[in-house]
């Protein structure tokens, strides 16, 4: 008797289709081989094991636009005459702490 193999039963009956440039097609192609892999296993193995860090950059943006307004409003009482000094030490101490945060999640990426 004849056994039929059912597609269900295989362990990998999923497909995904991407687009790719023919360039990068012929690079993951010798990647793989230079690894010794399938092209299956390689692009397994390079998606599962590469972790991709999601960065809600939206608390960030909200404090950028908050310190805005408040640059703004000490602008037009500074040219209203309503002071004439200010110190600026914390304002630009959050500035500072700003910017870094920034720089650090763009070298992350």
């Amino acid at each position: 008797m004849r056994r039929c193999i059912k597609i269900e039963n295989r362990k990998r009956n999923q497909t995904l289709s991407i687009r790719l440039t023919d360039s990068e097609k012929s690079a993951i192609y010798k990647m793989s081989k230079k690894a010794q892999l399938t092209l299956t296993e390689y692009i397994l193995k390079s998606s599962l094991k590469s972790e991709i860090k999601v960065v809600d950059l939206q608390p960030l943006l909200v404090e950028l636009k908050r310190i805005g307004n408040n640059l703004n409003q000490i602008t037009r009482k500074i040219n209203r005459g309503a002071f004439n000094s200010y110190n600026f030490s914390e304002m630009i101490a959050m500035q500072r702490k700003i910017y870094d945060a920034i720089i650090k999640l763009s070298e992350e990426k």
